[in-house]
């Protein structure tokens, strides 16, 4: 015999259900209570990896942190974040120091040159404790192409200050950064535009 199960029974499991769930969470949150800079990192084939990186970007402008950005590899053409965050230079250090993609540049030891350009100004926002958050757009394609040195970036960031954030991003993170980092989240492609000819548009990919 086939029973319809009714909208009170169906609330007081679903209420049973997140009762135990809170209690879970609860002890979780308990559990967390060691403060300190964490070291994130977006890579991964999918799309997104960047946008994650400026959406916390946003995020710690909205608790009163200024904020370090380098972009990596980009650089000849101005993005929509470039263009929205450089209106706000007291709380933003915007920093593009790349000269595009590589199969476009084709010339790897001005590649080299720029990345290691590009760490100098990383080493003053990790020196520096006044910066909450730094974000290191494209670091891990700097990283895979060996234009710089991944124990030495990691030895550097080591040295930052105990409170800062670092947000790293690109294709293709070395295994010895994922290894140092806190929280690591890989994209994965489900479906993109650009594979059904779809061309990129700003707003959505810069």
């Amino acid at each position: 015999m086939n029973t319809i199960e009714t909208t009170d029974n169906i609330n007081t499991r679903h209420q049973r259900r997140m009762q135990r769930k809170k209690e879970l969470m609860d002890q979780k949150i308990d559990a967390a209570q060691r403060k300190t800079g964490v070291l994130v990192i977006n890579c991964g084939n999918g799309k997104g990896k960047s946008s994650s990186g400026f959406g916390m970007v946003m995020r710690a402008m909205g608790h009163g942190m200024k904020v370090g950005v380098v972009q990596f590899i980009k650089g000849t053409m101005s993005t929509g974040e470039e263009v929205f965050l450089r209106r706000f230079p007291d709380e933003v250090s915007f920093h593009a120091m790349g000269e595009g993609y590589t199969w476009n540049t084709q010339d790897r030891d001005r590649d080299v040159e720029k990345a290691q350009l590009a760490w100098q100004q990383v080493k003053k926002f990790l020196a520096d404790p006044e910066i909450g958050m730094v974000l290191l757009d494209e670091l891990n394609i700097a990283l895979k192409y060996h234009y710089l040195d991944v124990q030495q970036v990691i030895a550097d960031l080591d040295t930052r200050p105990e409170m800062q954030h670092v947000i790293i991003t690109g294709r293709g993170a070395p295994p010895e950064l994922i290894e140092v980092a806190d929280t690591v989240t890989e994209m994965q492609v489900i479906k993109h535009a650009f594979k059904d000819g779809i061309v990129a548009q700003a707003g959505i990919e810069w």
